[in-house]
C-alpha cells in the first residue's frame, strides 16, 4: 500500500513537472518572434569593435613542430609504448622562462614483434593526468547533489594507470554496459533511495570524469595531427583513434567497422567545425549589437574552440541608459554595474583606429582604450555558445551546468524515471530544451564537460595570454567544476608525470604489462577459434556473472600464427574497401603497389575475408584497366569460395561486355566449360602458367 501511494504520488508530481515544462515551453514560444524581430540585423560593414589579430606580447603562440617530442619504448613480448610529451608554455610566466615538458598520452601498439605494419594492433590509451580517485575524491562523488571540484588528488600509488579506452573493437565497451544496466536493474533499483542516489551520482561523476579526459586527448591528437615531420603514429592510426574516441559515448560505437572509422572522423569534424563557426558568428554579431568585443581564444593550431568577450571602460559613461540584449550572451547588463567603473580586476589597454579596429600602440590615430573582460563562451556546443566564465559573476555559468545535472540527478537517480515509460516527462523536457536552444538561453544544455577540458588544456599551452589574466581564468575554472573527480592544472600535470613513471616500470615487469598483453591476446585467440554464437555465451556469462568470468584462449605458437594471418587480413580487407568506395580508377587516384599487395595476400589467404570484401574486389575488377590488377581480383575472389564470391564471378563470367579472356577465366574458376572463342585459358593450370 505505501509503495503503491509512493508511487501514485510519484507519477503525479511528474505529470505536473511536464505540464510545468510545457507552460514554460508556450509561454517562450510566444516571446521568440518579438524577440526575434527586435534582434539587430547586421551588415557586414567591416567596422565592428571586433577585437582582430590580437598580439602575442607575451611570448609566441605553441610551436606544433618544435613543442611535440615522442618517445618510443618497446615492450617484452612485442608490443611498443608511444608518449606524446608537450612543452606546456603556458604555465610559464614569461617568454624568456623554460617551458615545463609533460607526459601527456600514451598509446599501446602491439606490434606481434615484427616489422610489418599489416599486423599491428592499436589497443590501450593512457591520458597520464586521468588517474584513480583519491578516497575523499570518491566519497564527494557519491554524495547526491555535492556539486564542488576541489578535492586534488595528493598522491599516485604503484600500478599501470587507469586505461582511459581500449581501441580493439571487441565490443567490450557495449558489454560493461550491459553489465550496468543489468546490475543496476537487479540490485541497485532495490535499494533505499539515499544509497541509489548515492552509487548513481558517483557512476554519473565518473562518466563524467572519463569524458573530461577523453576531450583533452582528442585536443592533443588534433593538435599533432598538424605535425608535418616524420610522424611515429600515420595519419591513419591518428583518426582511427580519434574516431574511436568519438564513439565513445555511444552504445554501439564499439561495433563501428574499421573501414567506417575515417567517415565518422570526418562526420564528427564536419559538426564540430560548423557549431564552431554559427557560435561564432551568433556570438559576434550579439556582442557587437551590444558595443561589445569579441575576441577568438585560438588553440595553438589556430583553430578557436573559445571565445572572450570584453568591455571598455571608457565606453561605460556614454552607454550608461542603453538596453541591454543578453540573448546568447548570457551575463547581466555591464552597463549599469557599478562593479566596471570601479573595476579592480584584470584590465588591459590596447590601440584602436577610428574604424575601431585594434592597432598597433604607435598607428597614426590610435587611440587607447582600457578593456575589461566580461565573459568567457566555448564554441564547440550545438545551437547556442556556452558561457564558461563569467568575470562578475563566478556562479553564473556554475549556476547553468548544475541546472542540468540537477535536473537529471533528481529525475534519475531519486526517481528512478524512465525516459521511455514516462512519455509526459520526456515530452515536456524535450519542448523545453528545444525553446532553450531556441530563445539561446544557456540552461539545461549540453553539459560543458569537454569544453572545460580543452579550455584547461589551451591554458597550458597558450603562452599569449596575460600569466596573470590566464591563471585568473584557470582559477574560476576550478571554482566552476561541479565534478570532485576532477583535478586542477598543477595537479594533473604532477600526476601526468607520476602516471608516465609508473607506466614505463610496469612495462619493464616480465609480470605487468608483458603478462597483460598476452591474455589480451588470448581473448583475440577466442574470437579465431569459436564461432559468434559461442563469443555471444561466452560475454553473457560475463554479465551474468558481474564480470568474474572471462573467457581467453591459451596462447600457443598455431593460434599466434593464426591470430598474425587474420590481422593482416583484415588490414588488406579494410584497405581495399576503402579503394573501392573512393575511387574511380584505382590505377590513377590510388596506390597501385598497394592494391596489388593487398590483392595478392587475398588471393593466398582470402579464405575467411568477409561479404564486403568480395563486392570490393568486384568493383575493383569493374573499374580498373589494369591486367594484373583484374587477374588478381578474380583469384581473390576464387580463393574466397563462398557463395557471395561464386555469385559475383557467375556475373563476371555473365557479362558479355567483358572481354572473353576474363569471361573464360571466370569459367575456369567456376568449374565450367570454357567457350569456343576462349584465349587458351582452359583450365586453372593453364592460368596459372
Amino acid at each position: 500500500m505505501i509503495l503503491s501511494n509512493f508511487t501514485k504520488r510519484r507519477n503525479d508530481f511528474l505529470t505536473e513537472l511536464a505540464l510545468l515544462f510545457l507552460f514554460f515551453a508556450i509561454f517562450s514560444v510566444s516571446q521568440i518572434s518579438a524577440q526575434t524581430l527586435s534582434s539587430p540585423i547586421i551588415a557586414d560593414s567591416g567596422n565592428f569593435p571586433e577585437i582582430k589579430d590580437s598580439k602575442d606580447k607575451y611570448g609566441p603562440l605553441f610551436s606544433i613542430e618544435k613543442d611535440f617530442r615522442i618517445e618510443k619504448m618497446q615492450v617484452s613480448g612485442g608490443a611498443e609504448i608511444i608518449t606524446l610529451f608537450a612543452n606546456l608554455k603556458g604555465l610559464t610566466d614569461s617568454a624568456e622562462e623554460k617551458a615545463e615538458e609533460v607526459p601527456l598520452i600514451s598509446i599501446l601498439r602491439d606490434t606481434l614483434g615484427d616489422e610489418k605494419i599489416e599486423n599491428d594492433r592499436l589497443r590501450f590509451v593512457w591520458s597520464l593526468s586521468y588517474a584513480k580517485p583519491s578516497m575523499r575524491q570518491r566519497f564527494s562523488a557519491a554524495v547526491p547533489f555535492l556539486y564542488s571540484g576541489k578535492r586534488n588528488k595528493k598522491e599516485v600509488k604503484d600500478g599501470m594507470p587507469p586505461v582511459l579506452m581500449d581501441l580493439e573493437p571487441v565490443n567490450k565497451d557495449f558489454w560493461d554496459k550491459a553489465f550496468w544496466t543489468v546490475f543496476r536493474s537487479l540490485i541497485i533499483e532495490d535499494f533505499s533511495i539515499p544509497v541509489r542516489a548515492a552509487a548513481l551520482q558517483y557512476r554519473a561523476n565518473s562518466e563524467n570524469y572519463q569524458k573530461s579526459q577523453i576531450a583533452r586527448v582528442l585536443a592533443v591528437l588534433s593538435l599533432y595531427e598538424a605535425v608535418e615531420d616524420k610522424k611515429i603514429l600515420n595519419i591513419t592510426d591518428l583518426k582511427d583513434i580519434q574516431a574511436r574516441l568519438m564513439l565513445s559515448d555511444k552504445l554501439f560505437g564499439s561495433f563501428m567497422q574499421n573501414e567506417n572509422l575515417h567517415r565518422v572522423y570526418k562526420t564528427e569534424n564536419k559538426q564540430i567545425t560548423g557549431n564552431r563557426g554559427q557560435n561564432w558568428e551568433l556570438l559576434r554579431q550579439y556582442a557587437e549589437a551590444q558595443d561589445l568585443y569579441f575576441e577568438p581564444l585560438e588553440m595553438p593550431d589556430r583553430s578557436a574552440t573559445h571565445a572572450l568577450v570584453w568591455i571598455a571602460k571608457e565606453d561605460l559613461e556614454r552607454n550608461k541608459n542603453k538596453s541591454f540584449n543578453g540573448r546568447f550572451l548570457n551575463i547581466k547588463n555591464p552597463w549599469n554595474d557599478k562593479r566596471l567603473k570601479d573595476w579592480k580586476g584584470y584590465e588591459e589597454i590596447r590601440w584602436f583606429d577610428e574604424n575601431n579596429r585594434q592597432v598597433e600602440d604607435d598607428a597614426p590615430n590610435a587611440k587607447p582604450k582600457t578593456l575589461i573582460p566580461l565573459a568567457l563562451y566555448g564554441l564547440d556546443f550545438p545551437k547556442i555558445p556556452t558561457i564558461l566564465v563569467d568575470f562578475r559573476d563566478q556562479n553564473n555559468p556554475k549556476k547553468r551546468e548544475m541546472s542540468r545535472r540537477v535536473l537529471n540527478d533528481l529525475a534519475y537517480n531519486v526517481l528512478s524515471i524512465s525516459r521511455i515509460s514516462n512519455l509526459p516527462f520526456f515530452v515536456g523536457n524535450f519542448i523545453y530544451d528545444f525553446v532553450m536552444k531556441r530563445r539561446g538561453i544557456d540552461i539545461n544544455q549540453k553539459s560543458r564537460v569537454n569544453s572545460y577540458a580543452q579550455l584547461k588544456f589551451l591554458l597550458s599551452l597558450n603562452a599569449s595570454l596575460d600569466p596573470t589574466f590566464r591563471d585568473e581564468i584557470a582559477g574560476r575554472l576550478e571554482t566552476v567544476s561541479i565534478n570532485p573527480l576532477e583535478n586542477n592544472l598543477n595537479a594533473e600535470n604532477r600526476i601526468a608525470k607520476r602516471q608516465y613513471q609508473n607506466l614505463m616500470e610496469y612495462a619493464k615487469n616480465p609480470n605487468g604489462l608483458p603478462k597483460k598483453l598476452e591474455k589480451l591476446r588470448g581473448e583475440e585467440m577466442t574470437r579465431l577459434k569459436h564461432t559468434k554464437r559461442q563469443r555471444f555465451l561466452y560475454n553473457l556469462a560475463r554479465v551474468v556473472t558481474f564480470g568474474v568470468y572471462k573467457h581467453r584462449e591459451n596462447y600457443t605458437p598455431e593460434l599466434r600464427y593464426a591470430m598474425d594471418l587474420q590481422r593482416q587480413l583484415e588490414y588488406h580487407e579494410r584497405f581495399l574497401r576503402e579503394v573501392a568506395r573512393n575511387s574511380v580508377r584505382p590505377e590513377i587516384d590510388n596506390d597501385l603497389p598497394a592494391i596489388k599487395k593487398s590483392l595478392e595476400f587475398i588471393s593466398r589467404h582470402g579464405e575467411r575475408a568477409k561479404p564486403k570484401t568480395v563486392e570490393a574486389i568486384a568493383r575493383i575488377f569493374s573499374i580498373s584497366e589494369i591486367e594484373d590488377i583484374r587477374h588478381l581480383c578474380l583469384s581473390g575472389l576464387h580463393k574466397i569460395e563462398n557463395s557471395q564470391s561464386k555469385k559475383e564471378l557467375r556475373a563476371v563470367y555473365k557479362n558479355e561486355k567483358n572481354d572473353w579472356r576474363w569471361r573464360n577465366t571466370a569459367a575456369v574458376y567456376l568449374n565450367i566449360p570454357a567457350n569456343n572463342k576462349n584465349t587458351g585459358v582452359d583450365s586453372l593450370q593453364d592460368l596459372n602458367d
